[in-house]
Protein backbone atom coordinates (compact mmCIF):
# COMPACT_ATOMS: atom_id res chain seq x y z
CA UNK A 1 0.00 0.00 0.00
CA UNK A 2 1.59 3.26 -1.12
CA UNK A 3 2.19 5.93 1.51
CA UNK A 4 0.47 8.64 -0.51
CA UNK A 5 -2.97 7.02 -0.27
CA UNK A 6 -5.42 8.24 2.36
CA UNK A 7 -5.90 5.55 5.01
CA UNK A 8 -9.54 5.84 6.12
CA UNK A 9 -10.59 3.98 9.23
CA UNK A 10 -13.07 6.32 10.94
CA UNK A 11 -15.47 4.72 13.39
CA UNK A 12 -18.92 5.82 12.13
CA UNK A 13 -20.26 5.73 15.67
CA UNK A 14 -19.42 8.75 17.82
CA UNK A 15 -20.92 7.40 21.03
CA UNK A 16 -23.33 4.70 22.17
CA UNK A 17 -25.65 5.54 25.06
CA UNK A 18 -27.70 2.68 26.47
CA UNK A 19 -27.68 0.91 23.12
CA UNK A 20 -28.61 4.05 21.15
CA UNK A 21 -25.94 4.88 18.60
CA UNK A 22 -25.02 8.49 17.78
CA UNK A 23 -23.34 8.51 14.38
CA UNK A 24 -21.58 11.03 12.17
CA UNK A 25 -24.04 10.26 9.38
CA UNK A 26 -27.06 11.29 11.42
CA UNK A 27 -25.40 14.49 12.64
CA UNK A 28 -24.30 15.46 9.13
CA UNK A 29 -27.73 14.63 7.69
CA UNK A 30 -29.52 16.81 10.24
CA UNK A 31 -26.79 19.47 10.20
CA UNK A 32 -27.02 19.79 6.42
CA UNK A 33 -30.79 20.23 6.59
CA UNK A 34 -30.52 22.85 9.36
CA UNK A 35 -27.87 24.86 7.46
CA UNK A 36 -29.94 24.66 4.26
CA UNK A 37 -33.03 25.89 6.12
CA UNK A 38 -31.02 28.76 7.63
CA UNK A 39 -29.82 29.91 4.19
CA UNK A 40 -33.34 29.44 2.82
CA UNK A 41 -34.63 31.72 5.60
CA UNK A 42 -32.40 34.50 4.27
CA UNK A 43 -33.72 33.91 0.75
CA UNK A 44 -37.33 33.92 1.99
CA UNK A 45 -36.65 37.25 3.69
CA UNK A 46 -35.41 38.71 0.39
CA UNK A 47 -38.59 37.45 -1.27
CA UNK A 48 -40.79 38.92 1.50
CA UNK A 49 -42.24 35.51 2.35
CA UNK A 50 -43.65 35.32 5.93
CA UNK A 51 -41.35 33.42 8.39
CA UNK A 52 -44.24 31.17 9.40
CA UNK A 53 -44.34 29.76 5.88
CA UNK A 54 -40.71 28.65 6.19
CA UNK A 55 -41.57 26.76 9.37
CA UNK A 56 -44.30 24.88 7.52
CA UNK A 57 -42.04 24.16 4.56
CA UNK A 58 -39.20 22.99 6.83
CA UNK A 59 -41.45 20.60 8.72
CA UNK A 60 -43.07 19.14 5.60
CA UNK A 61 -39.71 19.00 3.82
CA UNK A 62 -37.80 17.19 6.57
CA UNK A 63 -40.55 14.60 6.97
CA UNK A 64 -40.84 14.15 3.21
CA UNK A 65 -37.09 13.80 2.64
CA UNK A 66 -36.55 11.28 5.44
CA UNK A 67 -39.56 9.11 4.59
CA UNK A 68 -38.92 9.34 0.83
CA UNK A 69 -35.21 8.57 1.15
CA UNK A 70 -35.87 5.59 3.42
CA UNK A 71 -38.65 4.09 1.30
CA UNK A 72 -36.62 4.81 -1.82
CA UNK A 73 -33.70 2.73 -0.59
CA UNK A 74 -35.93 -0.12 0.59
CA UNK A 75 -38.04 -0.32 -2.58
CA UNK A 76 -35.44 0.58 -5.22
CA UNK A 77 -32.45 -1.38 -3.94
CA UNK A 78 -33.65 -4.15 -1.58
CA UNK A 79 -37.37 -4.69 -2.26
CA UNK A 80 -37.44 -8.44 -1.60
CA UNK A 81 -35.89 -8.10 1.86
CA UNK A 82 -37.91 -5.12 3.04
CA UNK A 83 -41.22 -6.33 1.68
CA UNK A 84 -40.61 -9.42 3.81
CA UNK A 85 -39.65 -7.19 6.79
CA UNK A 86 -41.96 -4.16 6.39
CA UNK A 87 -41.47 -2.99 9.99
CA UNK A 88 -37.80 -2.33 9.27
CA UNK A 89 -38.78 0.11 6.50
CA UNK A 90 -40.31 2.55 8.94
CA UNK A 91 -38.48 1.83 12.22
CA UNK A 92 -34.69 2.04 12.86
CA UNK A 93 -34.48 -1.60 13.92
CA UNK A 94 -33.38 -4.94 12.51
CA UNK A 95 -34.81 -8.35 13.26
CA UNK A 96 -32.21 -10.70 14.77
CA UNK A 97 -31.81 -14.33 13.65
CA UNK A 98 -32.41 -15.60 17.18
CA UNK A 99 -35.51 -13.48 17.62
CA UNK A 100 -36.07 -9.96 18.89
CA UNK A 101 -34.94 -6.67 17.40
CA UNK A 102 -31.80 -4.53 17.52
CA UNK A 103 -31.67 -0.72 17.20
CA UNK A 104 -29.59 0.04 14.11
CA UNK A 105 -30.56 3.57 13.07
CA UNK A 106 -31.74 4.20 9.52
CA UNK A 107 -29.07 2.41 7.51
CA UNK A 108 -29.97 2.99 3.90
CA UNK A 109 -31.34 6.21 2.39
CA UNK A 110 -31.72 6.91 -1.34
CA UNK A 111 -31.41 10.43 -2.71
CA UNK A 112 -33.85 9.64 -5.55
CA UNK A 113 -36.52 8.73 -3.00
CA UNK A 114 -35.67 11.80 -0.94
CA UNK A 115 -36.25 13.99 -4.00
CA UNK A 116 -39.69 12.44 -4.52
CA UNK A 117 -40.50 12.95 -0.83
CA UNK A 118 -39.47 16.60 -1.06
CA UNK A 119 -41.68 17.17 -4.12
CA UNK A 120 -44.68 15.69 -2.29
CA UNK A 121 -43.90 17.96 0.67
CA UNK A 122 -43.80 20.97 -1.68
CA UNK A 123 -47.21 20.08 -3.09
CA UNK A 124 -48.65 19.90 0.44
CA UNK A 125 -46.99 23.23 1.28
CA UNK A 126 -48.50 24.79 -1.86
CA UNK A 127 -51.98 23.53 -0.95
CA UNK A 128 -51.69 24.81 2.63
CA UNK A 129 -50.19 28.25 1.90
CA UNK A 130 -51.31 28.99 -1.70
CA UNK A 131 -47.73 30.08 -2.45
CA UNK A 132 -46.56 29.75 -6.06
CA UNK A 133 -45.38 26.19 -6.62
CA UNK A 134 -42.83 27.17 -9.27
CA UNK A 135 -41.34 29.95 -7.16
CA UNK A 136 -41.13 27.70 -4.09
CA UNK A 137 -39.39 24.82 -5.85
CA UNK A 138 -36.97 27.29 -7.42
CA UNK A 139 -36.03 28.72 -4.02
CA UNK A 140 -35.70 25.29 -2.39
CA UNK A 141 -33.58 24.02 -5.29
CA UNK A 142 -30.93 26.65 -4.51
CA UNK A 143 -30.09 25.08 -1.13
CA UNK A 144 -30.94 21.46 -1.99
CA UNK A 145 -27.43 20.58 -3.28
CA UNK A 146 -25.90 21.83 -0.01
CA UNK A 147 -27.94 19.29 1.96
CA UNK A 148 -26.83 16.63 -0.53
CA UNK A 149 -23.20 17.58 0.09
CA UNK A 150 -23.57 16.93 3.83
CA UNK A 151 -25.29 13.59 3.22
CA UNK A 152 -22.42 12.39 1.03
CA UNK A 153 -19.93 13.45 3.72
CA UNK A 154 -21.98 11.25 6.05
CA UNK A 155 -21.54 8.37 3.61
CA UNK A 156 -17.81 9.01 3.69
CA UNK A 157 -17.79 8.76 7.50
CA UNK A 158 -19.66 5.45 7.15
CA UNK A 159 -17.14 4.13 4.59
CA UNK A 160 -20.07 3.33 2.28
CA UNK A 161 -20.91 4.01 -1.38
CA UNK A 162 -17.23 3.46 -2.14
CA UNK A 163 -15.52 3.90 -5.49
CA UNK A 164 -13.81 1.45 -7.79
CA UNK A 165 -10.13 0.55 -7.29
CA UNK A 166 -7.66 3.14 -8.55
CA UNK A 167 -3.97 4.05 -8.39
CA UNK A 168 -4.63 7.79 -8.29
CA UNK A 169 -2.52 9.46 -5.57
CA UNK A 170 -5.64 10.75 -3.78
CA UNK A 171 -7.16 7.28 -3.50
CA UNK A 172 -8.71 6.27 -0.17
CA UNK A 173 -8.08 2.93 1.50
CA UNK A 174 -11.34 2.14 3.30
CA UNK A 175 -9.92 -0.13 5.98
CA UNK A 176 -13.38 -1.09 7.24
CA UNK A 177 -14.17 -2.51 3.79
CA UNK A 178 -10.88 -3.80 2.38
CA UNK A 179 -7.31 -2.63 1.85
CA UNK A 180 -7.66 -1.72 -1.82
CA UNK A 181 -7.03 1.94 -2.86
CA UNK A 182 -10.31 3.28 -4.23
CA UNK A 183 -11.88 6.42 -5.64
CA UNK A 184 -13.45 8.44 -2.79
CA UNK A 185 -16.71 8.63 -4.75
CA UNK A 186 -18.59 10.09 -1.78
CA UNK A 187 -16.13 12.98 -1.65
CA UNK A 188 -16.41 13.55 -5.41
CA UNK A 189 -20.19 13.85 -5.08
CA UNK A 190 -19.96 16.08 -2.00
CA UNK A 191 -17.63 18.47 -3.85
CA UNK A 192 -19.84 18.41 -6.96
CA UNK A 193 -22.97 19.21 -4.94
CA UNK A 194 -21.24 22.02 -3.07
CA UNK A 195 -20.09 23.59 -6.35
CA UNK A 196 -23.64 23.28 -7.73
CA UNK A 197 -24.93 25.04 -4.60
CA UNK A 198 -22.47 27.91 -5.18
CA UNK A 199 -23.51 28.15 -8.85
CA UNK A 200 -27.19 28.25 -7.93
CA UNK A 201 -26.63 30.89 -5.25
CA UNK A 202 -24.72 33.05 -7.74
CA UNK A 203 -27.42 32.68 -10.41
CA UNK A 204 -30.16 33.48 -7.91
CA UNK A 205 -28.47 36.73 -6.95
CA UNK A 206 -27.97 37.60 -10.63
CA UNK A 207 -31.30 36.47 -12.15
CA UNK A 208 -33.83 36.29 -9.30
CA UNK A 209 -36.02 39.05 -10.74
CA UNK A 210 -36.74 37.19 -13.99
CA UNK A 211 -36.12 33.46 -13.49
CA UNK A 212 -38.28 32.32 -10.54
CA UNK A 213 -40.46 30.29 -12.89
CA UNK A 214 -39.09 26.75 -12.68
CA UNK A 215 -35.73 27.42 -14.36
CA UNK A 216 -33.65 27.17 -11.17
CA UNK A 217 -35.40 23.95 -10.20
CA UNK A 218 -34.74 22.48 -13.63
CA UNK A 219 -31.10 23.52 -13.64
CA UNK A 220 -30.51 22.08 -10.16
CA UNK A 221 -32.13 18.76 -11.08
CA UNK A 222 -30.10 18.56 -14.28
CA UNK A 223 -26.75 19.43 -12.70
CA UNK A 224 -27.19 17.22 -9.63
CA UNK A 225 -28.33 14.13 -11.47
CA UNK A 226 -25.89 14.51 -14.37
CA UNK A 227 -23.14 14.64 -11.73
CA UNK A 228 -24.66 11.62 -10.01
CA UNK A 229 -24.95 9.72 -13.32
CA UNK A 230 -21.30 10.36 -14.23
CA UNK A 231 -19.83 9.59 -10.81
CA UNK A 232 -21.73 6.28 -10.73
CA UNK A 233 -19.29 5.02 -13.39
CA UNK A 234 -16.51 4.95 -10.79
CA UNK A 235 -18.61 3.54 -7.92
CA UNK A 236 -18.97 -0.02 -6.76
CA UNK A 237 -22.50 -1.31 -7.27
CA UNK A 238 -24.51 -1.09 -4.05
CA UNK A 239 -26.47 -4.32 -4.54
CA UNK A 240 -25.61 -7.55 -6.38
CA UNK A 241 -28.38 -7.45 -8.98
CA UNK A 242 -26.82 -4.29 -10.49
CA UNK A 243 -23.88 -6.39 -11.72
CA UNK A 244 -26.07 -7.60 -14.59
CA UNK A 245 -26.97 -4.06 -15.71
CA UNK A 246 -25.20 -1.96 -18.35
CA UNK A 247 -25.81 1.05 -16.11
CA UNK A 248 -26.61 0.70 -12.42
CA UNK A 249 -29.78 1.52 -10.50
CA UNK A 250 -28.52 4.96 -9.46
CA UNK A 251 -28.00 5.88 -13.12
CA UNK A 252 -31.33 4.44 -14.24
CA UNK A 253 -33.14 6.45 -11.57
CA UNK A 254 -31.19 9.60 -12.49
CA UNK A 255 -32.35 9.68 -16.12
CA UNK A 256 -35.98 10.73 -15.44
CA UNK A 257 -34.77 13.53 -13.15
CA UNK A 258 -32.42 14.80 -15.87
CA UNK A 259 -35.23 14.82 -18.45
CA UNK A 260 -37.63 16.57 -16.05
CA UNK A 261 -34.90 19.08 -15.22
CA UNK A 262 -34.30 19.90 -18.88
CA UNK A 263 -38.05 20.31 -19.43
CA UNK A 264 -38.32 22.78 -16.54
CA UNK A 265 -35.32 24.74 -17.81
CA UNK A 266 -36.88 25.06 -21.26
CA UNK A 267 -40.23 26.07 -19.75
CA UNK A 268 -38.55 28.68 -17.55
CA UNK A 269 -36.58 30.19 -20.43
CA UNK A 270 -39.66 30.34 -22.68
CA UNK A 271 -41.72 31.91 -19.90
CA UNK A 272 -39.02 34.50 -19.16
CA UNK A 273 -38.80 35.33 -22.87
CA UNK A 274 -42.58 35.87 -23.08
CA UNK A 275 -42.53 38.17 -20.05
CA UNK A 276 -39.64 40.15 -21.57
CA UNK A 277 -41.51 40.50 -24.90
CA UNK A 278 -44.68 41.67 -23.14
CA UNK A 279 -42.74 44.35 -21.27
CA UNK A 280 -41.21 45.60 -24.52
CA UNK A 281 -44.67 45.93 -26.11
CA UNK A 282 -46.22 47.82 -23.19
Amino acid sequence: MADNYVYWNVNPEIINIFGISIRYYGLLFVGGLILSIYILSKIFKLENIPPGYLEKLSLYGMIGIIIGARLGHCLFYEPSYYLAHPLEMILPIQQQPGGGFKFTGYQGLASHGGAIGMLIALIIYHIKTKQSMLKTIDLVSIVGPLAGCFIRLGNLMNSEIIGLPTTMPWAFVFARVDYIPRHPAQLYEAIAYFLIFLIMLFLYKKWRRKQLNGFFFGLTLTLVFVARFLIEFIKENQVDFEDNFTINMGQILSLPYILVGIAFMIYGLINASKISDNKQHT
